[in-house]
Parts: C-alpha cells; structure tokens; sequence
C-alpha cells in the first residue's frame, strides 16, 4: 500500500517553522559576512571600518532566495529521507551555498581549517571571493556541487543529465530569471520529454523569479504571470506558483508548493515502476517562486530603493568602509538575523540549526552524487579487438571507421545497461553509429508513431537537435558518476565549445581537492569533419573546437587523431577508461583507407606517434632528406600519397614518415603528462631536418604543440586555413594548400638534399593542380587516380 505523502511530509508546523526560519536566517548572515566582513564575524563588537573588506565582491540580489528553497528542501529530505542534490541556476550564488555546507558541517569536514567556531567563521568570510580563497560562484570547491553556474544556462541540463539511470535521486534545479533568458536554457526545458519515471530520477525545477537581473528587469519578471505558466506548461510542466515577501506565510506557503511537487513526483513514479503507467509522458511539477531582488535585506539606501530592484543583485551597500551611514546600516541589517539566537558562546551554529539538517549523506552538501567519482563503477567494456577490421596491407581497404565504433558502443550499452549513454544532436545513424539501435531504441517520451525507428519511452540512446543538452546531459551523467560520448558534427561542436571549456575548468580546479573523487572523463567524438564535409559547404568545415582544448591545462586535455578503425577503437577503449579528462576524439565518418592491423595499431596509440618505414624511403642509416608528418585521417592519406609520388619519381631522395595519433606527444613532457621525451622526439623528428606538417586542424596549433623543441621554425604545417566551399573532398585539400601536390612542392622546397628531377617534379605537381581545377568542374567529381587512390593501385600501376 502507497504511504500517503501526508504522512511523510507533514503540514509545516509551529517547530519545523522556528527550524527552517532560523536556519535561514543563519544562512542569510553568513551570506552577507563572506560579502562584507574580515573580522568581527559575530558582530561581538561594534561594527568598525576595518572589519570590513577591502574589496566587496559577491552577489546578494538572488541568495536569499537560494537560502530559503535550501532550507525547505532540506525540510523534505529530513522527513522523507529522499536523496537529492541541488543545483544553483542563478550564477553567483556562491556565498548561499557555502554558507550552507557550513551550517550542515560537511564544508568543516571537507576544509578542518574552518571550525565551527569564531575563529572558522572568520575564516569563512574571509576566504570568499579573496586573493587565496573561493571563487563567488557555486564552484568546484563548494561541496555539494555539480553545477558551478558561472555562465549561465546549463542548470537544467545538468540536473537532467544527473538523474538518468538514477532512479532514486532527485535533482533540484534552481533556474534564475537572468538565466531563463538564454538560449541554452530556453532549450532545456524539453528535458522531461526524454526522462523515463522508471528507471531514470526526477528534476524539479524552481524557476525563481525576483524581477531583475545585474542592471535592469527580466523578461519573464516582468511577464504576465498567465504566459509564463503557458510557456511553461506548454513544455509539458504542471506548474505550482508561490508568491510574496511576508515572511512566515510564505514559510507555509512554499512548503505547501514543495510537498505538493514531491507528492506528485512520487505518484508518477510509484505508479510508473508499478507496471500502472502506459508509457505516455508524465507531467512533472514545476514550481515558480517569486520573491523580491535581495529579500530581507535594506530596503532603500540614500532614499533609492534597493530591495525588489537590480540595486540588490551585487553588493547593496558599496561605500560601508567610507560612509559611516551606510556602515550604520550594514550593522543593523546583519543584526536583523539575531545571530546571537544562531551562534553559541563559541560561535558554533546553535543545536536548533543542527536539527534542521538532514543526517549524514542525506545533507545536499554531503551527498555522494554531487562528488560522483566516489560512487563510479567502472565500464564492462568488451574487447575492442574483436571488432578490427583485418588489415592485409596498408592502404588497400577503406571502410567506415566510426562504424565499428557504433559496434563497440553496442555492446558497452548490453553490457552496462545503467550507466552508460550515447547523447548525439540527431546525427546516430549519420555519423554511422547505429549499431547501438540493435539494442537500445532513442529516448522519447512524446508521441510515437507505427513508421517510427527505433523511438521509445524505453529507449537510452540520447538524441535531441542541440549541442547544448547533449553536452550538458553528458555532463552532470559523468560528474555524477557514469560514462558515455558526446557525438557530433566537427563544425557544431563549437555551438558548445564554452561548455567544453567550463568543464575543464570544472576538472581542472577539482584536481587540486583530494576530496573530490576523479569522474569518469568528458568523451567527445567530432566526425562529419571539415575536410569531408565538400556536400555541406564553408558553413560545416571548421576544426575549431581542437584549438580550444589544447588550450586547457594538461592535467585535463587529451586530442586523438586515429588515421583508421583500428586506432579509433583503440583509442576509444582508452579514453572510456580513462578519469577526469577531456577527450577530444576526431575522424570522419566516410569510407577510408585503413592503415594499421589491430597490434600495429595498439603499439602505435601506446606510443602516441610513430615512423611508418613501409609509407617512406627512410632506411634510418641516417637522417632523411625530409620527414613528411601528419596528424588526422585525410591528411595522412594525402601525407603517404605525398610520400608515394616521392618515392616514384624521386627515388633518390630519402623521405621519413610520420603519423601522429595522440596530439598531446608533440608537447614537451614538462608542458604535458604525455608529451614525448626528447630522445624520442629526436628519434622520430631529428634535431635538424626540416619538417612538413600535413594537419588536420588549423597550422598555428602544431606551431604551439612544438614550442621549445629543437629548431620548432623548421616544422612547416599545412592545415585548414578557412578556404572551403561546396566541393568534391579532394577540392578541400587543394583549397587549402594541403594536397598530396602541395606536400610534394613543400618537401622538395625544403629538403636538405634534392635528386635530379625534383624541378621538372614541382612542374608536374603544378600541371596536376591545374589538371584538377579544370577536372572537377567539368566532371564535378575529383580525378580518378585520386578518388580512387590506394598503395595497392599504386603498386600495380
């Protein structure tokens, strides 16, 4: 028999009220000290000029609010004992959710420098947004949190992302009203049209309207309160709405809303795991809280009203070090709370605060979701040997690499059916990655029809039209503690590159905790690449999204080139391995030449980068005339069709190639954990020969990968240098001045020692520039011997 929510969650009554207002009453002073205050924490004193900071930075407008969903929330786990993390929309937050960690304790079992006493507090306030102490956001640092929400937009995404495959979890979504007006966020709410009552958690989100954002209103603020429930329940949200600014009925108020919401949570999914639910989509509850800008703080400063307005988003009150009024002012607004009611002769938060709390890992700041790694079960990952492609000799058999890919994928979804996904903006079975529908049908909780593919309530295999939910889904499912891919077109990977780099700053930063436990790593495969995507135009041809992970600290970027299938499963295996990294996977998704058998293959991931004696005329007796290295599938083709033209009509000259699958070897070891040693890059690069580049990305990354390494001017990079169109493939390198052409001109315009006939060679690569452009206009597809080029054809020819 269903236990009726009644008697879980009590109506609020006159002792849950003293808890839950005095705890945030605690938790609004401790917001206000971390902004202000450097000594003087209890205010034991009175209040002076030189206990206030220096620099006052912090936001206050949205922190009470905060504060008070906290406090209520708390409230419910308390009674109800449900797991639930929180997650803070609203970006500068920071100060509300320390000080709650505080108040649970975990923030002094975390950091045992802040005691819980005078001096702890102290500390507390001190530390925040200083030189040496916490950033103002919700960030790494503060326990409890998954989403830092220093840029704005992803808090829904993240809590989707956290309860999928997490049935017993509820993820709390704090959605400020700033917020609610970006595009990332205008595109999350779809999020319950993908979430599964049975095997998946629930998201409550709390859109939190206060009216105004850093220096004006907010749409939705300002909004009719009847379209924003259309908006919202056109989403598909049965919506709750709280509004007011008195203090103990919206105590009441709220709590009626939040029990309301639980209870409706709890229907839908007792009912849905009852085998009672018929696959349509729920409607989940959705509540809107509207309270003034900067609640319970001054009312007006200088005569200019400042709560309920955007003069309370940041610091209210800015001249307190040199305005002796405004000083008076900031002292009876702290003392407003009675922290002599909160705070014991030690300066302990009193035994009524404690009661408030939730026990153990039940405290939002404590729960072990919100620091996934330590809850991380490791991949059942088949052998990813048993899907090579058997590879008789180099460059006789093209294929679709990412194909076998899908394979491998298909069998980690069998064989791990609750903790691994697949999210990709409608591009599965385009990025040729369809095996996983042999086993797993898309998520989908809207309509589906009879001609429908592999659509349903059941399905696990994430596909809506935006990067941002994707990204942000993978996000909060891996910072939670389970595994997957990202799968993407290159060029759009940049619609959410800025989430790709908060990531790794996410990861970056949670290096330095030893408390945060490392996650499983951020997988991002880019393919429908710059240099195949000839149909699609300038507009999809753009490698972008490799510049900005190099850029990331070594601690977290990873950048793989595999040149075939083999490499790309290898390469895959590592990576979902793999903990707390961001793995940039890049191949195309088109028929290709393939390169290596699978232990070639194994040795050359291992290695990173290596000499392919049988693409080159390199006996390694001595040093080459010209190394010819590449890094990404197409250019490596050109790279060895380069060599082949070389070793035929030059065969006097000694040419060394080069493939590069692990970007991040090129890098001194002292810069990357996997950047090569000297001796080995000397092994593969010489100290003195010239280098010819052929890249995947734009010339300038190899430039920064090879900084400090011997005579780096005499690396010579071709790359995508923004020339692109509609075209045939071949176009694309041409355009680009990376063909097989321009590779052989370069190598015989560098090389230390040239044969007789390299002039009269440069003139025929010309003559075969010009022969292409003619070609491919009137054919409108490329020359024969190079569509349909292989070492095998080569060798017969």
């Amino acid at each position: 028999m269903t236990t009726a929510v009644s008697d879980l969650l009590p109506t609020l009554d006159e002792a849950d009220l003293n808890r839950v207002d005095a705890w945030w009453r605690a938790a609004n002073y401790l917001t206000i000290g971390q902004i202000y205050l450097q000594a003087n924490p209890l205010l034991r004193e009175a209040l002076k000029a030189e206990h206030i900071k220096p620099r006052l930075l912090g936001h206050w407008g949205t922190s009470p609010g905060l504060s008070f969903v906290y406090a209520h929330v708390s409230r419910l786990i308390r009674h109800t004992g449900q797991d639930t993390i929180y997650l803070t929309g609203p970006g500068h937050g920071g100060p509300a959710l320390v000080a709650a960690g505080y108040l649970e304790g975990t923030y002094t079992e975390v950091y045992p420098e802040v005691t819980r006493d005078e001096s702890g507090l102290r500390k507390l306030f001190r530390q925040f947004s200083s030189p040496g102490g916490i950033p103002s956001h919700v960030s790494v640092t503060t326990p409890g949190s998954i989403h830092e929400g220093g840029e704005l937009g992803y808090v829904l995404v993240h809590a989707f992302g956290a309860v999928l495959d997490n049935p017993g979890l509820l993820a709390i979504a704090v959605v400020g009203d700033g917020e609610a007006e970006t595009g990332p966020l205008e595109g999350s709410w779809k999020g319950v049209s993908f979430l599964n009552p049975v095997h998946d958690g629930a998201v409550l989100p709390i859109l939190h309207l206060n009216g105004a954002k850093i220096s004006g209103p907010t749409v939705l603020g300002r909004k009719d309160p009847a379209e924003v429930r259309e908006l919202l329940s056109g989403h598909g949200y049965e919506v709750i709405e709280v509004e007011g600014d008195d203090v103990p009925g919206m105590h009441h108020r709220f709590a009626a809303a939040l029990a309301e919401a639980w209870g409706r949570i709890r229907t839908i999914q007792e009912s849905a795991r009852a085998g009672e639910w018929d696959g349509t989509r729920p409607t989940w509850p959705l509540i809107v809280l509207r309270t003034p800008k900067g609640w319970t703080g001054p009312a007006d400063v200088d005569g200019v009203q400042v709560t309920g307005t955007y003069r309370a988003h940041q610091v209210p009150l800015a001249g307190v070090r040199d305005n002796p009024e405004h000083l008076a002012l900031l002292e009876r607004w702290l003392k407003s709370y009675r922290p002599e009611e909160l705070f014991d002769a030690d300066g302990a938060p009193v035994a009524l605060l404690g009661e408030q709390n939730p026990s153990g890992e039940l405290r939002m700041s404590a729960n072990p979701h919100a620091n996934g790694g330590v809850l991380t079960r490791e991949l059942d990952l088949p052998d990813f040997r048993d899907y090579a492609i058997e590879v008789k000799s180099p460059a006789t058999l093209r294929a679709e690499s990412t194909r076998k890919l899908g394979e491998f994928m298909r069998d980690i979804y069998r064989d791990n059916p609750d903790r691994f996904r697949l999210f990709s903006p409608d591009e599965t079975n385009s990025n040729r990655l369809g095996a996983v529908f042999e086993v797993s049908d898309r998520a989908f909780m809207e309509k589906v029809y009879p001609g429908d593919d592999a659509l349903g309530p059941e399905g696990r295999v994430m596909e809506v039209l935006s990067e941002h939910n994707c990204h942000g889904w993978l996000e909060g499912y891996t910072l939670t503690g389970r595994h997957g891919l990202f799968a993407t077109y290159e060029a759009f990977a940049m619609v959410s590159a800025s989430q790709t780099i908060q990531h790794g700053k996410w990861l970056e930063e949670a290096d330095h905790l030893p408390w945060r436990a490392k996650v499983p790593s951020l997988n991002v495969l880019l393919t429908s690449t710059a240099w195949r995507n000839d149909h699609n135009g300038f507009s999809h041809q753009g490698p972008g999204l490799i510049q900005n992970v190099l850029t990331q600290r070594g601690t977290v970027s990873r950048v793989y080139l595999p040149p075939d299938a083999n490499c790309l499963l290898s390469v895959a295996d590592h990576c979902f391995r793999s903990k707390s990294y961001i793995n940039l996977i890049v191949i195309d998704k088109q028929p290709q030449l393939q390169w290596l058998t699978m232990d070639e293959a194994l040795e050359h991931c291992a290695r990173g980068a290596g000499i392919w004696n049988w693409a080159g005329t390199d006996d390694g007796a001595s040093d080459p005339d010209i190394i010819l290295a590449c890094a990404g599938d197409v250019v490596t083709m050109e790279t060895v069709a380069a060599a082949q033209i070389l070793k035929e009509k030059l065969p006097g000259m000694r040419v060394r190639v080069v493939n590069v699958v692990d970007l991040m070897t090129l890098v001194r070891p002292k810069d990357h954990p996997h950047g090569m040693s000297e001796t080995l890059f000397t092994e593969l690069f010489t100290d003195t020969v010239d280098v010819v580049f052929s890249f995947h990305g734009y010339p300038g990354a190899i430039h920064q990968l090879v900084h400090g390494r011997p005579d780096a001017d005499r690396f010579r990079v071709r790359g995508f240098i923004e020339q692109g169109t509609t075209t045939t493939p071949f176009d694309m390198t041409v355009r680009n001045k990376a063909s097989r052409y321009h590779l052989v001109m370069d190598a015989i315009n560098n090389a230390r020692r040239l044969p007789q006939g390299a002039t009269e060679l440069k003139e025929w690569c010309q003559a075969q520039l010009a022969r292409h452009e003619q070609y491919v206009v009137e054919h409108l597809e490329d020359m024969p011997e190079v569509q349909d080029w292989s070492l095998g054809d080569w060798a017969t020819s």
